[in-house]
């Protein structure tokens, strides 16, 4: 392969778009549906929670899917998938109907998200896998990060107007890929050397080259995922941000963290290597966590919110980028792997945050930098493979 990218990349990372752009549009209009339904922080950490304790009993299965069923078939019964949740969400006035949503929605992911992180490994060499895990992250924070934009913007038209959007662009862009996307080649798949593994979880996980890295995903998502679900409710309570408020934060941040990952992560990661990259952004992370309960202003609101989703997503990329390179040809069961353990970390990190935040606001992020410096600490005992070096 050449230096230039497959074009078939950029037509599943738009797939990706359109899920994590549904998957940020609850965080500016949770504060609002709060309180129209008298709701506490507990159960907004719940309705987090709920979309990735699906996703983590989906995705093993999900996983083999993959490999077995092709990556198209995955990737349209996702979106499919995606755009019934967001539907259910947008005519939802009663919470049970909302955690059902929440849990189609964490189907859909698991679907989507390892197929399309296999199909990109399909048709990029060892050498692009880098940059093109890159994108693929880019396209995760851009979503995550201008979904909630752009959410708060719709929000301000009508409280449900984001999920009825998000419940169209999921059917769209399923139809689009039955009409115009083709199952990659798996010859196509390179590795230097391909490190074989067995075919259950547990001798998996045993083996050094995943059994850390794993552990760091599950951990790391777990101080993420508290930042992140009481975020609009901590600028809510403590500023009376308005959801158009938290929109715009997220939508610099977003646009600039994606604008610096582009640019950034190819080059860092030839520089460093994914294990360096990955400890430094938990240790910045970390810190950003004490900034965070000490901002007074706009702008550095902005700052700290810019650095966290900047670090986070450069981890994740580097992350991937290092479970592709070791994968084999078992690329969609070990991306089933890697959702699950950030299932894991984003089930149990939202019903924590929850809980403190209704104690004291301030206390989430106590307790996502605890975590961050524990990944940390792990990720200082992490040593890059003799077949990768």
């Amino acid at each position: 392969m050449n230096n230039k990218l497959n074009p078939k990349i950029w037509f599943v990372l738009s797939n990706l778009l359109i899920v994590f752009l549904g998957i940020g549009l609850i965080v500016p209009v949770m504060p609002t549906i709060m309180r129209e339904m008298g709701l506490d922080g507990k159960t907004m950490g719940y309705l987090v929670a709920a979309f990735s304790l699906t996703q983590l009993l989906v995705s093993p299965i999900a996983g083999k899917w993959v490999d077995r069923f092709g990556r198209k078939r995955m990737i349209v019964i996702g979106m499919f998938i995606f755009g019934l949740s967001e539907l259910l969400f947008a005519v939802g006035h009663v919470v049970e109907l909302l955690y059902l949503s929440r849990f189609i929605g964490g189907i859909s992911a698991a679907f989507v998200m390892p197929a399309i992180t296999a199909y990109v490994a399909d048709v990029t060499d060892i050498k692009q896998r880098p940059r093109a895990m890159g994108y693929v992250s880019a396209t995760i924070n851009t979503g995550f990060i201008l979904g909630p934009g752009i959410g708060g913007f719709l929000a301000e038209i009508n409280i449900r107007a984001p999920f009825f959007t998000a419940a169209l662009l999921g059917f769209i862009g399923a139809v689009f890929s039955i009409l115009f996307l083709k199952e990659p080649e798996r010859e196509q798949v390179h590795s230097e050397k391909p490190i074989k593994t067995e075919a259950t979880s547990l001798k998996i996980l045993l083996q050094p080259i995943f059994f850390i890295p794993f552990l760091i995903i599950f951990i790391s998502s777990f101080g993420l995922s508290a930042y992140e679900t009481i975020y609009g409710l901590f600028l809510d309570r403590q500023f009376q941000f308005t959801a158009k408020d938290i929109a715009i934060l997220l939508i610099l941040s977003g646009v600039l963290g994606t604008v610096f990952q582009v640019f950034l992560f190819d080059g860092l990661t030839r520089k460093l290597g994914e294990i360096n990259l990955i400890r430094i952004c938990i240790f910045v992370a970390a810190i950003m966590m004490i900034f965070m309960m000490n901002v007074s202003s706009f702008i550095s609101i902005l700052l700290v919110t810019l650095m966290v989703f900047l670090t986070f997503d450069l981890i994740r990329p580097a992350l991937t980028t290092y479970l592709s390179k070791v994968a084999g040809q078992q690329q969609g069961y070990i991306s089933g792997l890697n959702s699950s353990f950030t299932s894991v970390g984003n089930i149990i990190g939202p019903i924590i945050a929850g809980a403190l935040f209704d104690y004291q606001a301030y206390s989430p992020y106590v307790f996502s930098m605890a975590v961050l410096l524990i990944s940390l600490v792990i990720a200082m005992f992490w040593r890059q493979p003799k077949k990768l070096l």
